[in-house]
Parts: structure tokens; sequence; C-alpha cells
């Protein structure tokens, strides 16, 4: 069985934002299984922009080291 690594680029500015719908797709898990683990306090910290959640690329690298 072959693992895929999850990376974000180095060029992407940690202040950068990232909606819910893209941080899903990176980390490759549907959008029900990130807002139940989050809903637990395992997730992401996420804000209201619009009438989406968005996040930051600095949250999404700190997420993906597991220090969340």
């Amino acid at each position: 069985m072959t693992i895929a690594l999850i990376c974000v680029p180095e060029e992407w500015d940690d202040n950068g934002s990232l909606l819910f719908e893209e941080f899903c797709a990176l980390i490759r898990t549907p959008q029900r299984t990130v807002r139940e683990r989050r809903r637990c306090g395992r997730g992401p910290t996420w804000h209201r922009f619009n009438v989406n959640g968005a996040g930051t690329v600095a949250e999404l690298r700190r997420f993906l080291r597991g220090g969340r």
C-alpha cells in the first residue's frame, strides 16, 4: 500500500485564506468528516467568510503537523 503525503507548497503565505472546500480537497477528506472532527475538538479552526468557512494556510500547516 502506498501512502501519499499531503504537502502545502512552501510559496503559500501563512496568512493566505483557504476555503473549507479547498481544505477538504487538499487533505482528501469528505467535508462531513472534517465538520464532525471539528465539532469534537479535533479539527482545524475556521471562521465565517460570507456564507463559507475559511481558515488560513498556517492553520492548514498546523493541522497537518498534528498540532490539533
